[in-house]
C-alpha cells in the first residue's frame, strides 16, 4: 500500500533512444556497436545522415509525447491505477533507471511495453531482458509482466491500413492503379532467424492484416527489410532498395513504403525512406510515397493503452 491507497501498477515503456545533439552522435554510435568505436568514415556517414534530417532525430521528442499520451489514456481509463516511466536502450534515462523508479515508487507489479510491434530476441527481447534483470535485482523485487509483441493488438492493423489507404489516395489517379505498397521493418542478422526467431513471420502477419484492412489485393503489396547494419554477416532480406528496383522492372508506377515496424519519425524513416529509398525509386522511374508515422496519434495511443490493460495482472 502507498499512503494514498493501493500500490499502482508500473508501466515501463521502452524505446531505442537517440543522440540529443550532434556532439553525442559518436558516443551513441559506439554504444549501439556494443562498445566498438566506428571508423572515421562510418562516423562521418552517420553524421551526414543526421544532417540531412536537420542535425538530430526527432525521436526523443516523439517518444516522450507517446509516453505522456499513453499515461493520459491510462489515467482516463483507470484513474490512479498506473504509474508510467520511460527507459531507453541506448541513451539516458536507461531501461534500468526507469525500472528502479517504478520499484522505488512502490509498484509491486510492472508491465513492460517496448515501442516496437514485433517481437525478436535482438529487438524487444533485449529490452525486456534488461528490465527483468533490473527489477529482479531491486530490493523490492516487483513482479514483471513483459509484453513480447503487440502487432496483433485490436485496432492496430486497421490503424496502419488507414494510413496505407490515405497514402494511396494522395497519388495521382494514373499512378495509383499500378502502385505497390511495401511493408517494412528493421532488418536483423539472418542468424537470428536460423535460431528460430519468429520476427519475419510476425512482420508477414501484420503486413497481411494491414493490407486486408486497406483493401489491397495480393499483388498490390510486398514485404521488405530496411536499415540493415553494416556488418559482414548476412541480414534478413529482401532489402527494400532491391525490391524497389524489382518493382520498377516489373512495370509498377509507384511504391508506397509503410514502415509498419516503426512507430515514430526517426532516422530510419526520415533518412532511410524519405531520402535514400525515395532517391532510388525516382532514379528507377517510380513515384515514391510513405505512410504517415503513428507518433502520438491518440488513436494509436488508445491501442497501446488497450495492450497495457490486457497485460494487467488483475485483468482490469
Amino acid at each position: 500500500m502507498t499512503p494514498d491507497g493501493p500500490a499502482p501498477i508500473g508501466v515501463l515503456v521502452m524505446a531505442h533512444g537517440t543522440p540529443g545533439a550532434a556532439r553525442d552522435i559518436g558516443p551513441f554510435y559506439t554504444r549501439i556497436r556494443r562498445g566498438i568505436p566506428p571508423s572515421p568514415e562510418q562516423l562521418a556517414d552517420l553524421e551526414a545522415r543526421y544532417e540531412r534530417i536537420g542535425g538530430v532525430s526527432p525521436l526523443a521528442q516523439r517518444t516522450q509525447a507517446q509516453v505522456d499520451g499513453l499515461a493520459r489514456q491510462l489515467a482516463a481509463a483507470a484513474p490512479g491505477r498506473y504509474r508510467v516511466a520511460y527507459g531507453a536502450k541506448h541513451t539516458p534515462p536507461f531501461v534500468e533507471d526507469a525500472a528502479a523508479e517504478l520499484a522505488d515508487a512502490g509498484c509491486r507489479h510492472v508491465i513492460g511495453l517496448v515501442l516496437t510491434p514485433h517481437g525478436s530476441t535482438l529487438g524487444a527481447g533485449e529490452y525486456l531482458a534488461r528490465a527483468a534483470a533490473a527489477l529482479g535485482s531491486h530490493p523490492e523485487h516487483p513482479a514483471f509482466h513483459p509484453i513480447p509483441r503487440w502487432y496483433d493488438a485490436p485496432g492496430f492493423a486497421e490503424l496502419i491500413g488507414g494510413r496505407v489507404a490515405e497514402a494511396l489516395l494522395a497519388l495521382a489517379p494514373g499512378a495509383r492503379t499500378r502502385a505497390v505498397v511495401v511493408f517494412t521493418a528493421h532488418s536483423l542478422p539472418q542468424r537470428v532467424v536460423a535460431a528460430g526467431d519468429r520476427y519475419p513471420d510476425e512482420l508477414a502477419q501484420s503486413a497481411a492484416s494491414a493490407a486486408t484492412a486497406a483493401g489491397l489485393a495480393g499483388a498490390d503489396w510486398r514485404v521488405a527489410w530496411q536499415s540493415a547494419g553494416r556488418t559482414p554477416e548476412p541480414w534478413i532480406g529482401p532489402a527494400l532498395l532491391d525490391v524497389i528496383c524489382e518493382l520498377a522492372r516489373g512495370g509498377a508506377s509507384a511504391v508506397v513504403a509503410c514502415p509498419v515496424g516503426f512507430v515514430s519519425d526517426h532516422l530510419e524513416v526520415l533518412y532511410d525512406l524519405d531520402v535514400e529509398a525515395k532517391a532510388v525509386a525516382e532514379g528507377a522511374g517510380l513515384l515514391f510515397a510513405r505512410t504517415a508515422s503513428l507518433n502520438d496519434d491518440p488513436a494509436f495511443l488508445s491501442v497501446l493503452a488497450g495492450v497495457v490493460r490486457a497485460a494487467d495482472p488483475d485483468g482490469v
